[in-house]
């Protein structure tokens, strides 16, 4: 009689642990799927907050790239003296400054944008030292004169990254 009523217990407790187990593994997906929707939603949020301050870096590097363009600034820092040295040190220093203020703008941008900014702004640095070494170029004047005429004959460093972060932001819509 023993063993009947273990019997009885065990076939009714197979469908007991078989409900059981359905109900487990219901509930785990169910989980699962709700903790994906917040995961979701949450990013769906985050993108929605840090769409204006990444369009904002990118306005702030266009921004950059507009003041360091060769013919910008020549124009904005005019020489103090005729000493052309003393001009070029002064130009780079505006455009190490400039770039210094801007430093925290990689945090939103792509890192292969902030490279090719980077690059822009030492490509134009090398530009205005190029001009510096020029055995005609004697004079603050002159080296202004030979750094824009060779603006005329080529694209700037800046002209070439604005280019990409133009091309980028066109991405993100």
């Amino acid at each position: 009689m023993d063993t009947s009523r273990i019997i009885d217990l065990f076939l009714f407790a197979i469908p007991t642990l078989i409900t059981g187990i359905i109900a487990f593994y219901f509930f785990r997906e169910h989980t699962k799927n709700e903790d994906g929707r917040r995961r979701y939603l949450l990013k769906k949020d985050m993108q929605v907050n840090a769409m204006p301050l990444r369009l904002q870096a990118y306005e702030r590097m266009a921004l950059f790239l507009e003041r360091i363009s060769p013919s910008k600034i020549l124009v904005r820092i005019t020489p103090k003296s005729s000493n052309k040295e003393d001009y070029e040190s002064l130009i780079i220093q505006s455009i190490e400054q400039e770039f210094e203020h801007n430093l925290s703008q990689q945090i939103y941008i792509s890192d292969k944008c902030w490279s090719i900014v980077t690059t822009a702004k030492n490509a134009t640095i090398q530009l205005i030292r190029k001009a510096g070494m020029n055995e005609k170029t004697d004079t603050a004047d002159k080296l202004r004169e030979v750094v824009l005429t060779e603006m005329m004959e080529r694209r700037s460093p800046s002209d070439a990254a604005l280019s990409f972060i133009k091309d980028e932001v066109s991405e993100l819509w």
